[in-house]
């Protein structure tokens, strides 16, 4: 089966004018007996003379990660991901919904929120061998292949909670003036405490992380791409009633401060 290519400029990269080339990314979107549970698949693949460091945001999305001696299953993680690449290597992915993981695991996922597993802690002993038959193929859709056979031996089920986390998390993402949980549990006719259950047992986080966590998302890229800053507009604009507020929770997600975030930026532009 070919799979079809993921286009998509948004990929939480943090640091992104640094004059440092990319290594390889490609994503492919999964099959449709998938597509309720898979956002997308991806691969990095790198050969480099000097090491570099790479660093993205956190997403609301459990992993499958599978590399050389490497076969594990990641939660959502709530502070940012660094990792250090060197020599050649390649990586292959499989980024679920947001709450796309739960259908295939019996506890709740908010077990894995902040861990990395071996993936057969979680899927059993059958799944020891899934990064060995993966990466056994240099092309990429058949090394998806393998891990969409792995995945629809599961015989997952559609359940209502995952449609309805997509049309939140849709929300969520596309409407910057979302701030507050409860605006949102009314939109969708929930209580807030309702709320906070669903994204406990199916995403592993709350509601007011995931609406946190993208709005900072839209900071970096707003720091990103300006060459000066008003604070005090850029945290009313994100829905903070103060710039100390926004400080800190940009911190907290990110590991450092906007001011410094933005010096940083600055630097790596002019290398």
């Amino acid at each position: 089966m070919r799979y079809r290519q993921k286009i998509d400029p948004h990929n939480g990269l943090l640091n992104v004018r640094s004059a440092t080339p990319l290594p390889g990314y490609w994503r492919y979107y999964p099959s449709p007996a998938l597509a309720p549970f898979v956002e997308h698949f991806w691969t990095v693949e790198w050969d480099l003379a000097e090491p570099i460091l790479r660093e993205t945001l956190p997403y609301p999305n459990a992993h499958i990660i599978l590399e050389p001696g490497v076969c594990e299953l990641g939660g959502v993680s709530t502070k940012k991901f660094s990792r250090v690449l060197s020599g050649r290597s390649r990586v292959i992915g499989t980024k679920f919904q947001p709450g796309g993981l739960r259908p295939f695991i019996d506890p709740s996922v908010s077990a894995l929120t902040d861990r990395v597993v071996p993936l057969e802690n979680v899927f059993g002993a059958s799944a020891a061998d899934l990064g060995r038959r993966t990466l056994a193929h240099a092309d990429h859709h058949a090394a998806i292949g393998v891990i969409e056979s792995f995945l629809l031996e599961r015989d997952p089920r559609v359940v209502d909670e995952l449609e309805l986390l997509r049309r939140i998390t849709a929300r969520i993402a596309g409407d910057r003036e979302m701030r507050a949980v409860e605006p949102l549990a009314r939109e969708f006719g929930l209580g807030v405490r309702s709320l906070q259950r669903l994204f406990r047992e199916f995403v592993g986080v709350s509601p007011k992380w995931m609406v946190r966590r993208f709005r900072l998302q839209e900071a970096a890229e707003t720091l990103a791409a300006a060459d000066r800053v008003d604070w005090s507009e850029l945290a009313l604009d994100l829905g903070y009633a103060d710039q100390a507020h926004f400080n800190r929770d940009f911190k907290r997600l990110i590991g450092t401060t906007p001011g410094a975030y933005f010096k940083a930026l600055a630097e790596l532009a002019e290398t």
